[in-house]
């Protein structure tokens, strides 16, 4: 006769859950940040082609939605439709020619971020009066807005800047999830 000898049953805490997030998610930061730096504009046409391929199946998924929907009117459909059109057609031309568009996305971003940057310097101004410190805000908005005009000032240099900014903070951010999710406290 054998005796059965019961293992404790294996649980998982919400604690040990985001451990294990931050370590996948860390790792990934790290992966990612280091392609951008490594192979800059190889990871560029690759993230533009994973663009690409969302754009194309959102566009399916719209134009479906608009031919098979019962609910929606004849606007709604003829809408769905041509936005899923809109979206397919741009995949296609980003794969078509992968290297032209990671350009086109990255000054477009740049422009943007740059637009943004100069309106958050403004915007802050215009809260001033309601700042606890004055002072901070205005070094904010002035720094706010130079960063965004030297964006716009030189879309390439701005696009260089901001890719390397982005690989070096997934690596450094990505490092620190990893070393915190090593470290953490174990229940």
């Amino acid at each position: 006769m054998t005796t059965a000898t019961a293992s404790p049953p294996v649980t998982s805490t919400p604690a040990e859950g985001a451990r294990l997030a931050l370590l996948i998610g860390g790792l990934a930061a790290v992966g990612f940040g280091l392609a951008v730096l490594v192979w800059p504009t190889k990871t560029a046409v690759a993230l533009t082609g994973v663009i690409g391929g969302y754009a194309i199946i959102s566009g399916i998924a719209y134009v479906a939605m608009g031919v098979l929907s019962r609910s929606l009117g004849a606007g709604g459909r003829i809408g769905h439709v041509l936005l899923g059109l809109l979206y397919i057609l741009a995949g296609v031309y980003a794969f078509s020619s992968l290297q032209q568009s990671a350009v086109f996305l990255a000054l477009f971003l740049t422009a943007m971020v740059g637009m943004m940057w100069i309106m958050e310097g403004l915007a802050s101004l215009f809260t001033l009066d309601e700042s606890a410190s004055k002072l901070l805000t205005v070094v904010f908005a002035v720094l706010s807005v130079v960063a965004g005009f030297f964006l716009l000032s030189s879309l390439v240099w701005g696009a260089v800047f901001l890719w390397w900014y982005l690989g070096i903070s997934l690596v450094v951010l990505g490092a620190l999830n990893v070393v915190r999710a090593i470290t953490g406290r174990k229940r």
